[in-house]
């Protein structure tokens, strides 16, 4: 398996099982847009449309907010986390916290002696 971690949405990893639980494991960043953002972003919404500077700060925090949850999880002692989801809530008027979490766990890759198949 490579260094980095299995990351998926899903309760399982295809291909492969779970051989231990290591618990809950999540990344949290808080973020706020700099005044000069704010006023071209204000500007935008006169207009309508996607507010660009909005987009590109989502993005990154999540990118953050996944990257904290993966050293969280290596930390823990897992190679993959399953059942990833992210949350987001405004905190004030100008900062949005963004939290990336799962479960943290050991897999390994299956083989035809760990996944038999029956013949009926």
């Amino acid at each position: 398996m490579a260094d980095d971690l299995i990351i998926v949405s899903t309760p399982y990893v295809p291909g492969y099982r779970i051989t231990s639980t290591k618990g809950f494991t999540w990344g949290l960043i808080v973020r706020s847009r700099g005044l000069g953002g704010n006023i071209v972003a204000g500007l935008r919404t006169i207009t309508g449309g996607e507010i660009h500077e909005y987009t590109e700060l989502l993005n990154h925090s999540r990118q953050n907010a996944l990257d904290r949850m993966k050293e969280h999880a290596k930390a823990l002692g897992a190679n993959a986390v399953i059942g990833v989801d992210f949350d987001s809530s405004e905190l004030g008027q100008s900062m949005t916290e963004v939290l990336a979490y799962g479960t943290a766990v050991v897999v390994e890759k299956e083989t035809a002696s760990t996944n038999p198949v029956r013949l009926s």
